[in-house]
């Protein structure tokens, strides 16, 4: 296996201390299900009661743990969360869903629950069996020795190409109690989500009940991990989960049986917060990547439109590998926005980078200067601005440029 990737020169340099959250408990070991001397499995338990809601991958190849997560999710229930690194249990067959059913046997054992109350997510390889009897006596002493704090050793035990642990955390007020809301996620490449992340994992100690819960987080994906894109190519493992235990009513939080209940507006907000933070996260950790992209389309048609003009453009190689050369290249973005299929006229087009317009109304800006431009393609930050002049749609999406390690890393990925 290819040697771990330096820190992402994007790696953000403020982390967050990480709070318990009442009714979680986590840890976490080294199984061997992949990797050699680090951690690669998580065990979080969570209090009886506790609700669950997820939104999961759209390809039609969906790996074994998230057709059982499907399933289980019915429920909308939860008491333990296990998540494996290293292997994806995908494109796996009947041995996948086999593997699948003895992991939330062994961890509705250990935890003593039911296994719909189980939630499973695996990632690393695709197309390799996962042996879910190196879970028999780990997932038991993890039951026994989970604690409140550990949540970064928890985000690290979930990476594979990662370079940094992603999390964010926010407090504020339900009714006149104070809840906590902690987020986790990995992913660095394969990531063109079509409903969330690889793997993204959000607590609260906040009483919200399962459809509730399932309406905010559908709502907060949207604008948030289904805004990023990396190589564009959608996972099989993609799974975004959330998890409310209610502890905070004892606190005298209200208990919220639906998502527009006034009273939950401070916490949509912060939720949206971490969401956002963990997608750029992200972004900011794209396999091989030097430069986070800041893609916003404005003047389309609608925003459904600007999204998908926007996504051309940053899935687009020649964009993403201009920005890797510090190349301000708009004959690219124009190229890109003219294949997205949506409504645009070339003569209207502006372009900027960080700011500074290089096209107008379908030609080169008169004060175009190739000096200052190529400074501001310098700045780890890079945003390609389009204004098509057609209407008042608009929208952002985030990707990173696309550098020779990339192709190092994933020429490496299982030798």
């Amino acid at each position: 296996m290819a040697k771990p990737s330096p820190v992402s020169p994007l790696a953000p340099t403020d982390v967050p201390e990480m709070p318990a959250i009442a009714g979680v408990r986590l840890a976490t070991a080294a199984a061997g299900i992949r990797y050699k001397g680090r951690t690669d499995v998580l065990l979080a338990v969570m209090d009886k009661g506790t609700t669950a809601a997820g939104v999961f991958t759209k390809s039609k190849c969906p790996s074994a743990p998230v057709e059982w997560c499907r399933a289980v999710l019915k429920n909308g229930k939860a008491q333990a969360l296990v998540v494996n690194s290293g292997n994806a249990n995908a494109f796996t067959g009947k041995t996948g869903k086999a593997s699948t059913k003895l992991t939330g046997d062994i961890a509705s054992k250990a935890v003593g629950c039911k296994p719909n109350e189980i939630f499973l997510a695996s990632t690393g390889v695709i197309g390799e069996p996962l042996d879910a009897t190196k879970f028999n006596g780990v997932l038991a002493t993890l039951a026994e020795s989970a604690g409140p704090d550990g949540w970064m050793d928890a985000a690290k035990a979930i990476m594979t190409t990662d370079t940094f642990p992603k999390v964010a955390t926010a407090t504020v007020k339900l009714g006149k109690a104070k809840v906590t809301i902690n987020g986790m996620a990995k992913g660095a490449g394969m990531i063109a989500p079509d409903m969330a992340t690889m793997l993204s994992f959000i607590f609260t100690d906040a009483p919200i009940s399962a459809p509730a819960l399932q309406a905010l987080l559908k709502a907060g994906v949207e604008d948030s991990f289904n805004a990023v894109t990396i190589d564009g190519d959608t996972s099989t493992s993609d799974t975004l989960l959330m998890f409310a235990t209610g502890a905070a009513a004892a606190q005298g939080a209200p208990k919220i049986t639906k998502a527009s209940d006034i009273r939950l507006k401070p916490f949509v907000k912060a939720l949206n917060v971490i969401l956002n933070d963990l997608a750029e996260q992200v972004a900011r950790d794209g396999e091989g990547a030097r430069k986070l992209v800041e893609v916003v389309v404005e003047g389309a048609t609608t925003k459904a439109s600007a999204r998908k003009i926007a996504m051309s453009i940053a899935n687009s190689p020649l964009v993403k590998t201009a920005i890797a050369g510090e190349d301000a290249n708009w004959g690219r973005v124009v190229m890109a926005v003219g294949k997205a299929g949506e409504p645009a006229n070339r003569d209207k087009l502006s372009i900027a980078f960080n700011g500074i317009r290089v096209a107008k109304l379908g030609a080169r800006d008169p004060s175009y200067d190739e000096t200052e431009v190529s400074n501001a393609m310098k700045n780890p930050k890079v945003q390609i601005k389009v204004t098509l002049g057609l209407g008042k749609g608009r929208d952002r999406v985030l990707t990173c440029d696309l550098t020779k390690e990339y192709v190092a890393i994933n020429g490496d990925y299982r030798s």
